[in-house]
């Protein structure tokens, strides 16, 4: 297994976009950010702790019951992180807490306080402002404490205190800088790309009839850690047979069938930011011949979707250009009928076709950023990344599609990068055509480890 350089985001670019949030928000204002909360399992079990990823982007500071504070101007420092402090019986429980003191050396924070001190700072803070920048209805019981904190100014008024005149979304400006990735954060994104590419190559030599959906779904993970992805960056797919007609197919239970396809929906998450890559291949290592029809064509009609992810084109142009691929393949193959602009204008491919080609990437899979800027389709810039993921899905009781192409799902999914000439497409190690696929799964690991373990 290759050792690859760890690249990660500097505290220097933490602070970068502060300081651009900071020239968003109107003179005399403040924003104000909760973490993710801890949320139980079942009994007293909790799920791993995974940060509100505004809050990461903000900050860095990954640990939960932390509230974040930015003040243009603030004379005694603009950031402030309220979270724990140290407790020694808590930590010999639950593992070490940074505390306000190191927050503030390892995350370069101007100033930060116990979060047990928040509802005697916070108001002080708030009062006097114009606006609060905040995220109103996306954390539903922090809403009512800062609507306490509000009140408590308000209901002061006759010493002269003021409550902020107006409450601003914070995600309108916020999201938008998500949207743009910079140099750091396509390397972290480059290289959830390759250990997910890893993944997906590593399935594909072990594949099999008779396996469980479930065990590819648990080499995938262990890929994933065993370079440095802690997790999925969402529930992996892994569909045999028809099981890739369902698209948000994640029991992953049935047995992988001798003569079937089976598609895997599979990505990692590292340093919190996601990978999304699909890929459909042969359980028995070779297409047939009506596995390959709908695979190539799927594969046509990416590529020219990816095409279309240049700066200038519009974001539904690469959907535009795959469905003009896919709904000619599927009048070919006899899956329609009809007339190409006859099919697209009344959406008969919407059948074996249901979904959009892409979605934005980065902290999250399906990542924020506007796909419509005044009613209009938004227009790709350098930075942006974009899944591109055609897809043909022939259910198996479709009764009027030939006999041959029924239980059959193909997908196939890249990450797109918009750079200032075109694009990259930075999952693009992932074995992909038919012959890469077919020549990948001739494969052993063994074969593939001597090869690593001499470049």
């Amino acid at each position: 297994m290759k050792a690859r350089k760890k690249p990660s985001i500097s505290l220097q670019d933490f602070a970068q976009r502060r300081r651009e949030l900071m020239a968003l928000m109107d003179p005399n204002s403040i924003a104000i950010l909760p973490s993710a909360r801890l949320l139980t399992r079942n009994g007293d079990v909790e799920y791993r702790f995974r940060q509100d990823s505004d809050f990461h982007y903000l900050t860095g500071f990954d640990e939960h019951n932390s509230v974040f504070v930015l003040i243009p101007g603030r004379e005694h420092g603009e950031a402030i992180l309220f979270c724990r402090e140290r407790e020694e019986n808590l930590e010999r429980w639950h593992g070490k807490v940074t505390g306000p003191e190191r927050a503030m050396q390892l995350y370069g924070i101007d100033d930060a306080f116990p979060i047990t001190d928040i509802d005697d700072i916070v108001p002080g803070l708030i009062e006097g402002k114009d606006k609060l920048y905040y995220a109103m209805g996306a954390h539903g019981e922090f809403d009512q404490q800062v609507i306490g904190w509000v009140n408590s100014i308000a209901a002061n008024g006759r010493s002269g205190t003021q409550p902020p005149g107006e409450f601003v979304q914070l995600g309108q400006y916020l999201h938008e800088l998500r949207l743009f990735k910079r140099k750091q954060e396509i390397a972290v994104m480059r290289q959830a790309a390759a250990i997910t590419g890893d993944a997906h190559r590593r399935i594909m030599m072990l594949t099999e009839p008779g396996m469980y959906e479930y065990q590819l779904e648990a080499e995938l993970e262990y890929s994933f850690m065993s370079n440095g992805a802690r997790t999925p960056a969402y529930p992996t797919i892994v569909g045999g047979g028809s099981n890739a007609c369902v698209l948000h197919y994640i029991q992953n239970d049935n047995v992988l069938r001798k003569g079937d396809l089976v598609l895997v929906d599979a990505g990692c998450e590292y340093e919190s930011y996601a990978a999304d890559v699909t890929r459909t291949f042969p359980v028995s290592g070779k297409f047939s011949k009506a596995q390959a029809e709908l695979y190539s064509l799927v594969l046509a009609a990416q590529q020219a979707a990816i095409d279309q992810v240049q700066p200038g084109n519009n974001w539904n142009q690469p959907h535009e250009a795959a469905l003009v691929v896919l709904t000619e393949g599927l009048i070919r193959l006899g899956l329609l009928q009809g007339e190409v602009d006859e099919a697209l204008e009344t959406g008969t491919y919407k059948k074996y076709c249901m979904h959009k080609t892409g979605h934005w990437l980065g902290l999250d899979v399906h990542d924020v950023g506007e796909y419509k800027v005044g009613g209009e389709w938004r227009v790709f810039e350098e930075g942006m990344i974009t899944t591109i993921e055609p897809g043909l899905y022939i259910a198996e009781d479709c009764d009027d599609a030939p006999a041959r192409y029924r239980g059959i799902g193909v997908r196939i999914e890249d990450n797109v990068l918009v750079t200032k000439t075109g694009n990259e497409v930075i999952t693009a190690t992932t074995p992909k055509t038919i012959n890469e696929i077919e020549s990948v799964m001739a494969l052993s690991i063994q074969q593939i480890d001597s090869q690593d373990s001499l470049e």
